[in-house]
Formats: structure tokens, sequence, C-alpha cells
């Protein structure tokens, strides 16, 4: 068990989790040459590289702010990112594979808003509880911190047509609100009744519906189906499959995958990891599983020794995203849920989606540079 060990004037930098960080990036850039190197050469390779050196300079900028400043603007912050996926809709915004979730900066760099959204439910959610106080747990703050959250994740979904990221954001507000509640009963009660649900509801799509011209339902039926919809979504699940079960414990080697050749599409993303499992194998995937553990326990022990609420919470927002997106990954590379297009932190390619991680890890170190410590 953790314990609080703040009282005096030294001050804490957490070493420990800036090293995570480093070795988490840095296996992260090999992988992406590794997998994209055969098509591209070292275009991915320098693009997430430059990315990741400037935001490595973000990250320690953002951490030698002092947080309660971003609880003064959070509001603001809430309102920029809906104004900006407000953007997605217009002439500026930008779509790939399908997909309208960018604004186009450059001719040649994008920004995707909905991962500004993620920051700012974690800064605002966490400064409204703290406003809040007990009034929390009653109906009425119930009701206004749900109330943003909801606003938050709808304006991901229709605004960016991006039901992961919604979810991700919608789960962060009951994590924050789930830690400041005293009663644990009425969380456990919505969890039953929406494993329950979910179970009926895939038993029922699973015996009645075969083919769905809806792309998200069509996801689910090749996700029930994979090996007879190879042509609408299971080919990509069924190759990530095969990489992962080829790879073995130790892998074939780095450098060594076949399923990268153009066989997974898009196998820098969200199917990165298969081609982890197929490199390095097993052994590979559970020493990045290691990696992010360390990671959340980082997070854990700055959350629970953050000088007051409100940067506890915050810790606390930055670990529920974390550790929610790398179970998603994870689950849909090993097709225990439908593809969702999320993709693995630090090791997927995404300049967007890397800057501002960075800037989620200043905001914990910043947390963490509060924390007084005993002398030995």
């Amino acid at each position: 068990m953790l314990s609080r060990i703040f009282v005096t004037d030294a001050q804490y930098f957490d070493y420990d989790l800036l090293l995570v960080i480093i070795f988490l990036m840095c296996l992260g850039l090999i992988m992406l040459y590794s997998t994209s190197s055969y098509e591209n050469g070292t275009f991915y390779f320098r693009k997430q590289a430059i990315f990741g050196a400037a935001s490595f300079g973000v990250m320690f900028l953002v951490s030698k702010i002092d947080y309660h400043i971003y609880g003064a603007f959070s509001f603001e912050c809430y309102l920029l990112a809906m104004f900006l996926m407000a953007l997605v809709q217009t002439p500026l915004g930008h779509s790939a594979n399908g997909a309208k979730r960018w604004i186009r900066i450059t001719e040649n760099l994008t920004l995707q808003p909905a991962e500004i959204m993620k920051i700012a439910v974690i800064l605002f959610i966490s400064y409204e509880l703290c406003r809040l106080g007990n009034k929390a747990h009653a109906r009425e703050g119930a009701v206004r911190v749900f109330a943003f959250g909801i606003a938050a994740a709808a304006g991901v979904r229709y605004l960016t047509d991006n039901l992961s990221t919604a979810v991700i954001v919608l789960a962060i507000t009951c994590i924050l609100y789930f830690v400041v509640h005293p009663k644990l009963k009425p969380f456990l009660a919505m969890l039953v009744g929406g494993v329950v649900m979910a179970v009926v509801l895939i038993s029922f799509l699973s015996a009645s519906i075969s083919e769905s011209d809806n792309f998200r339902l069509s996801r689910i039926i090749t996700w029930l189906d994979p090996e007879n919809h190879t042509d609408t979504g299971g080919f990509q699940v069924m190759q990530g499959l095969y990489a992962i079960g080829s790879g073995g414990f130790f892998g074939k080697g780095l450098g060594n995958s076949t399923q990268k050749l153009g066989v997974i599409p898009e196998a820098q993303n969200d199917m990165i990891l298969a081609i982890v499992c197929e490199e390095l194998g097993v052994f590979g995937s559970i020493i990045i599983l290691l990696l992010f553990s360390l990671l959340l326990y980082r997070l854990m022990f700055i959350a629970r020794n953050a000088p007051d609420l409100y940067g506890s919470l915050v810790a606390t927002g930055i670990f529920a995203h974390i550790a929610l997106q790398v179970i998603l990954n994870v689950m849909v590379v090993t097709n225990t849920i439908p593809t969702t297009g999320i993709t693995l932190p630090f090791i997927s390619y995404g300049g967007t989606s890397l800057l501002f991680l960075m800037v989620e890890m200043g905001i914990a170190l910043g947390i963490a540079r509060k924390i007084k410590i005993k002398d030995a």
C-alpha cells in the first residue's frame, strides 16, 4: 500500500516516470521503423522522431507550470476543444481512410481535436468535482458533472465521428466521479447491468444478423465471425492473429515480420502490437505491457501523494486514459472486442496523439514536482 510522504520542503521529481516514458518512446520508434520501412523507407520514423523530440520539449515546459493554472482555465480548454471539433465539420476538416476527424493546418500537418478533448475533460471534470465538494455526491452535482462529460463524448462522436474516443472520454468522467463518490454499490449495479445488456445484445446479433450496411454494426458482426467476413474487416483481424501466433515466445526477430509486408493494412497504427508479437514474440509484448504497468504505477503513486485533491484527480484521469487505451488496443488486436481504431500509446504512429500524450505526462510530472518528501 502506498503511503503519503510529504511534509518537508525537499522537491520531488519522478525520474522513474521519465525513464519509462523514454523507454516507451524509443521502443515505439524502433517498432515503427521496423513496421513501415519496407514500404515508405524512413518516412514514418522520421516524422514520428521529429514529433517525439518536439513533444519531449513540450512535456518539460508543461511540467514547469503550476498545474493549478490549468484548473483555473479548464473550462476555457473545454470550450476550445469543442470549438476545434466543430471546425472538423467545416472546409478546414480533413478526411483520411474514410473518416473525417482532423483539421488541416498545413499541407503536411493535421490536428485531431478529439485528443485535446481527452485532456480538457480530465482537467475540467477534476476541477468541477473539487469545486462541488460534497455537493458532487448529490443528484444535482452528479447531473452537472455527467452533463459535461456526456456533452464532451457527444461532441467527439458527432463532430468527429469517433465513437471509440467518445467512449474513452465518457469512461474518464465515470472513473473520476467514482473516485470521489463514497458509495460503491451504485457503480457495481451499473457495471453488472451494462455487462448483462452487452451479453444480451451480442447474443441477439450473433443469432439473428449476418450482414449489415451499418459501418459499426458490420464491425460487430465481423468480430463475431471474422473468418466468414474477410471482405468487410475480418481480414485485418485474422492476419493480426496469424502474426501473433506465428511469433511464438521469442518471435522471428526484429524486422523479420511477413504480415507487415502489405498483408495487414496500416500496420503502423492500431495493429502495431501484432507486429511486435510476430517479431519479438510473447516475450516482447510482455516487456511492453510491463513498461505500461510501471508507467501506470508511477501515475498511481503521483495521484496518491499529490498535495491536493485537484492534483490527485488529474493524475487519476491521466491514469484512466492511458489504462483504457492500452487495454482497448490489446483487446482489439487479440479480437476480444470489435476493431475500434484505438492506437497503442507511445508505440503506434500518430503525431497529434504523441504530442498530447506528452502534454499529459508533463502535467503528471508537474504534479509530482509539488510532492514534498521526507529527508532520508
